[in-house]
This record gives structure tokens, C-alpha cells and sequence, in this order.
């Protein structure tokens, strides 16, 4: 029977957007493991940017508490799901920070009635590695492999909005090993002692100071380089696009040679399923994955 969640995608993995990747190897992997993603209909953007920069607590809070209220009308009963680091730390601290602040809740619901809304807050929001972990197994996850990703040894960088300030239940904050953990369950080799797993990429600060953020993601891709990796995976949208696009600017004005591919952990899963390369949307790729292409072709 399929494990059924309600699903919020969130802005930058829609078709057309710049991790639309993930949604096609999401879906690859989902199938495989017979998991139905139920979309939130007319979901919103979550503010997780524009909220925080001047767009006001309120308006911030209502558009998640939106989401919220759309999955209980529509997915009544089934726990939110996002793939977006930002998308779930919004929405999860909206639902918490709704609890806790009456005040708020109530100016909240005032907005969501204009909409024809209500909100019960009594929904779970959990990110999708929280359901791969917890609802599925690695022993499940393991089950599942048709194409061991062997000879491929692989960086698990989680970066920070994955893991703080809420994280993975039983993971240590400064040392998480789930990335670590599913690479080994899908045959590659992974790097328990890759330093930078929770380091910032400069994410917030790409278009504004980029030699800042370029400075930050240097430093995840060099321990990954010196560590021996074919690759990095990464759970967030935003880790995976700094630390992949910026390469080139990065060893123009460092001098170094990075040509090191990022992944989700989603691509590498659609993979070992039995997945095609398009499946996986490694087509999606700006540094090619021509090792983990190889293994999609056999």
C-alpha cells in the first residue's frame, strides 16, 4: 500500500524553476518506493527570501499558514512534505511559532478568512529525508537498489537550513550522518570525515557579496577534492546551485581547477532504482555526472 503525504514542492522546484531536477528525481525515486506525493493545491511561495528582508513577520507568516490551511482542506489527514530546505524550515516554523503565539495565530486567521480559509495547525511538516529515515528505512531503502552506485565515493554536504535549528530527529546537529549513511546503502563509498557537511554555502549572500559566498563554498568544495570525492550530494536546493554554478567564477579568481558535480541525494537514489539518466534528470546537471550517467546507462 502507498505511503500517501501531502506535498508542498515549493517555488524553485516547479517545472521551468532552477531545481526542477530534483522534482523529476524526487518522482523517479518516490515511485520506486511507493510513496504518493498528494501537491497542495494552489500552493504559495513560502517567503523564506523576501520574508525575512523587509517583507514583515506577519505576511511571512500568513503565506505558510496558507499552505498549512490548503493541505487540511485538501490532504485532510496527511502529514506536509517538502523537498526544499527553506520551504520546510518556513513552513515548520510557522506552524510552531502559531502554536506558541496566540497573538499571532489570531491576525493570522483574521488574513486566511479573506481567502475563505481556516487553519486547524495540526498538521506534521516533515522534510523528505525525515520520511526516507523514518517511515521507509534503510533496510527498505537498500531493498530497492537494481544499480549499486559502486566506485563512486561520495561528499554528503547537508549545509545549514537542513539541519539547523530543527534538524533530523536523532541526528547529531554537528555531525549528521543520514547523507553518509544513505550513500553507503546505495553501494557508493561515503566520507564520514568530510569537515564542511554542515557549512554554510553563503546561500543569502550569493547576489549581494558574492565574493563572500564564493570564499565559503571554495572551502566545501576543497575538502571535498582533498578528501578524494567523485561528488557531492546535498538535500538543498540552494547548497546544490551555489555549490555547483559558482565553480567556474571560483577558480578564476582562486586559481583552482573544481569541476566537482552536485547531486541531490534524490538524483543518486533514481539511479540505483533502475532509473535512466533522464529519470534521474541528470540532464538538469551544469557540471555533468558522467561517472553516475555511466551507471544509469548499464
Amino acid at each position: 500500500m502507498s505511503k500517501e503525504y501531502s506535498f508542498y514542492p515549493g517555488c524553485s522546484s516547479q517545472k521551468g524553476a532552477s531545481s526542477s531536477n530534483y522534482l523529476t528525481s524526487v518522482g523517479t525515486m518516490c515511485d520506486a518506493l511507493d510513496i504518493k506525493l498528494n501537491t497542495i493545491p494552489d500552493w504559495n511561495c513560502c517567503s523564506a527570501s523576501i520574508g525575512y528582508s523587509g517583507g514583515g513577520e506577519l505576511p511571512r507568516m500568513a503565506l505558510s499558514a496558507r499552505n498549512i490551511a490548503l493541505s487540511e482542506q485538501n490532504n485532510p489527514g496527511q502529514e506536509i512534505v517538502a523537498t526544499c530546505a527553506a520551504c520546510w524550515l518556513a513552513t515548520r516554523e510557522t506552524a510552531e511559532r502559531l502554536h506558541e503565539d496566540p497573538e499571532m495565530k489570531a491576525e493570522a486567521d483574521i488574513a486566511l478568512k479573506e481567502a475563505g480559509l481556516e487553519l486547524k495547525n495540526e498538521t506534521k511538516i516533515r522534510h523528505m529525508v525525515e520520511v526516507l529515515i523514518d517511515d521507509i528505512g534503510y533496510d527498505k531503502m537498500a531493498e530497492k537498489v537494481v544499480k549499486p552506485l559502486e566506485g563512486l565515493k561520495i561528499a554528503g554536504y547537508i549545509g545549514c537550513q537542513t539541519n539547523r535549528p530543527f534538524g533530523i530527529d536523532g541526528e547529531s546537529f554537528e555531525n549528521p550522518k543520514y547523507l553518509d549513511k544513505l550513500v553507503d546503502t546505495l553501494g557508493a563509498e561515503s566520507i564520514p570525515e568530510y569537515e564542511k557537511k554542515v557549512s554554510c554555502c553563503g546561500g543569502a549572500l550569493a547576489f549581494s557579496e558574492p565574493e563572500k559566498s564564493q570564499a565559503l563554498v571554495k572551502g566545501i568544495l576543497e575538502s571535498a577534492y582533498d578528501h578524494g570525492a567523485d561528488m557531492i550530494v546535498t538535500p538543498c536546493p540552494v547548497c546544490q546551485m551555489n555549490v555547483e554554478v559558482y565553480q567556474d567564477q571560483i577558480n578564476a579568481t582562486y586559481g583552482t581547477k573544481f569541476n566537482i558535480p552536485v547531486t541531490y541525494y534524490s538524483t543518486l537514489m533514481a539511479v540505483a532504482y533502475g532509473g535512466s539518466a533522464k529519470e534521474a534528470s541528470l540532464d538538469g546537471q551544469i557540471i555533468r555526472a558522467k561517472k553516475l550517467e555511466e551507471i544509469a546507462a548499464k
